[in-house]
């Protein structure tokens, strides 16, 4: 593979065509389409701000330090700060099957968070090969005391139309509907998830899962390591329309499923200690 740097929206690394696209801006990927595949495997907004302080809509935001407004449910802005801060970024290698982009973030960059006082380090290696993309998230306690974490590789996969695709690989799990009125980890998956509405799920699942597309005559499937939950979410019509950074119609075309370590599943690192959360994902023939 070869890759070059990029100026216009944001500076990053990509590839001919878009078939690999990071953006300095929040480590973010964006774009992935192997070889011999005539879709792009991630969905990105048409309508997405590229601009300093906003996230991009699409791709692989991560969520970090906490999901959504965190564990005391009032920390701003959704899903941690580092989405909308350029990375610094490291090494870029090739062999010439892989290329490798890696991203670093620190205080030193980040500046002053009051949500988020802490002294550590977050790392993300991102691996764009001709059979695979995988993103890891290493995450240190650099610091003298300990503090306590939630992540998410949130990951907008290209669809068809998210009605009529499957999720396979979360029969009998629990997971928590954040749609309900009073939401509590006391519900449980039967069978394959068919989204038929707005979706918002947290699974206690570190397995497999498998989004089988037969629109595109394809399954996604996703493999995690260091991950206690898969995030399931559309946001369905209505609440689409309100969104500025997603074009009229946009949201049957994606499902958002995700690597993550939230609620319960929080990560406190002591003094010294470090953690990885790394997904994979693969594009397989529908068989």
């Amino acid at each position: 593979m070869t890759h070059t740097e990029i100026t216009s929206p944001l500076p990053g690394v990509e590839g001919a065509a878009g078939r690999y696209q990071v953006f300095d801006h929040g480590a973010h990927v964006t774009a992935w389409q192997p070889a011999g595949e005539s879709r792009p495997v991630l969905w990105l907004s048409s309508a997405t701000a590229y601009a300093t302080g906003k996230a991009i809509r699409g791709g692989v935001p991560i969520c970090f330090p906490w999901f959504g407004p965190g564990l005391t449910g009032d920390k701003k802005p959704a899903h941690g700060f580092v989405r909308a801060i350029a990375w610094g970024r490291g090494e870029v290698t090739d062999d010439g099957d892989t290329l490798r982009v890696e991203y670093a973030i620190d205080p030193t960059i980040t500046g002053e968070q009051p949500e988020f006082p802490h002294d550590y380090r977050a790392r993300l290696t991102v691996d764009f090969a001709s059979d695979h993309l995988q993103i890891s998230l290493w995450a240190a306690n650099v610091g003298n005391e300990p503090f306590t974490i939630e992540e998410a590789l949130h990951t907008y996969l290209a669809v068809s139309d998210v009605r009529a695709v499957t999720i396979d690989g979360l029969d009998g799990v629990t997971y928590l509907d954040k749609n309900l009125p009073e939401p509590a980890f006391d519900q449980v998956q039967s069978g394959p998830l068919r989204l038929t509405g707005p979706t918002d799920r947290v699974h206690l699942h570190d397995g497999p899962v498998t989004v089988d597309d037969p629109g595109f005559g394809r399954r996604l499937r996703l493999t995690t390591e260091g991950s206690a939950d898969v995030v399931v979410w559309n946001p369905w019509e209505d609440a689409a329309a309100g969104m500025a950074d997603m074009g009229p119609g946009e949201w049957t075309g994606m499902v958002c499923v995700e690597a993550a370590n939230v609620f319960a599943d929080a990560i406190t690192l002591l003094p010294g200690e470090d953690r990885t959360i790394t997904q994979r994902i693969e594009v397989l023939p529908r068989g």
